[in-house]
């Protein structure tokens, strides 16, 4: 399979679409891989960890490009490779067959984008018909993001995760007896570390995005210490600067599609955090529009997800 995926790879990073078979095969090859992974994967430093991608193809090679080879750098993507940007078949099929050809380099974990529902509404199924005429290559896609992870330990001491935490949560041992192999569901542990956000609450409130919870510095505190946790790794929501810390530094949201939606302005950041626990943020702008294809425009509503 090492030169077919090799082939996939290079037609890919070149954002040309790989022919409907070949997401056949490389879909098949990956489930099998992902299937084998618990619901939360233990991971060594160094390791280079990257918000969201939402399709924005070049933004994620320009992502490469500050983070390092594939082949020689340990990559955590903590989920929402597709909607929004232009280019989520070309950016979540390339993650994949990363995934396939280096599997212990390339960690991939499952946001709330990664969704039958969602994509329906916000560009990724509307996507796969227009390139490949059909709901084929979609309904393969979906099928894989059952099987992605849904947390990572780095050194045992980092929680990383793309929503954040839930009241369900006690200890991260929970986190091993749940049934990842479905669609998201609307409420529970599941969907709770996939939708929720931090806020200046105390402990619980109710998410304004009608899934998932906000949590304040208490809960942070709480989970942290029953946990022998340092920080949580977190995406799912835009900061402007690429990063924001939280609660003391006990949280930390990192955001790796820069001008978000192409109009947004903001500044994206991969956190790379090396053997002796140094955490270096490194920032990247949206690639040059020299270096970008076509844009397609396309009606998605509006949403804050």
């Amino acid at each position: 399979m090492t030169h077919d995926i090799d082939q996939i790879i290079s037609t890919l990073r070149k954002c040309e679409l790989i022919p409907e078979e070949s997401v056949k095969t490389l879909c098949i090859t990956a489930e099998t891989l992902l299937r084998s992974e618990p619901n939360v994967i233990n991971i060594q430093t160094p390791v280079t960890i990257c918000g969201d991608i939402h399709g924005q193809f070049y933004d994620l090679i320009e992502l490469f490009c500050v983070g390092g080879d594939v082949q020689d750098t340990n990559y955590l993507f903590l989920g929402d490779f597709v909607d929004r940007g232009f280019y989520s078949i070309e950016s979540f099929l390339l993650l994949l067959a990363y995934k396939v050809r280096y599997p212990s380099r390339v960690t991939l974990l499952r946001g709330n984008h990664e969704s039958r529902q969602i994509t329906q509404v916000y560009g990724f199924y509307e996507e796969c018909l227009r390139k490949y005429g059909n709901a084929n290559v979609w309904r393969m896609c979906t099928e894989i993001f059952d099987y992605l992870a849904l947390a990572a330990i780095i050194d045992n001491k980092y929680f990383c995760v793309h929503g954040g935490l839930s009241p369900h949560l006690k200890g991260i041992d929970m986190l091993k007896s749940i049934e990842r192999q479905q669609e998201i569901p609307h409420e529970g542990l599941m969907c709770d570390l996939l939708w929720s956000d931090p806020d200046n609450v105390d402990t619980w409130g109710v998410s304004p995005r009608g899934a998932g919870y906000v949590f304040g510095a208490t809960a942070v505190e709480q989970f942290c210490h029953a946990n022998n946790i340092t920080f949580i790794a977190r995406a799912h929501q835009l900061v402007m600067d690429g990063y924001k810390w939280w609660f003391n530094k006990m949280l930390v949201t990192v955001w790796s599609a820069p001008n978000y939606c192409y109009r947004c302005g903001n500044s994206a950041s991969i956190l790379e955090i090396d053997e002796a626990g140094n955490c270096e943020f490194k920032n990247f702008e949206a690639a040059p529009i020299s270096e970008r294809g076509p844009q397609i425009k396309k009606e998605i509503p509006d949403y804050f997800l």
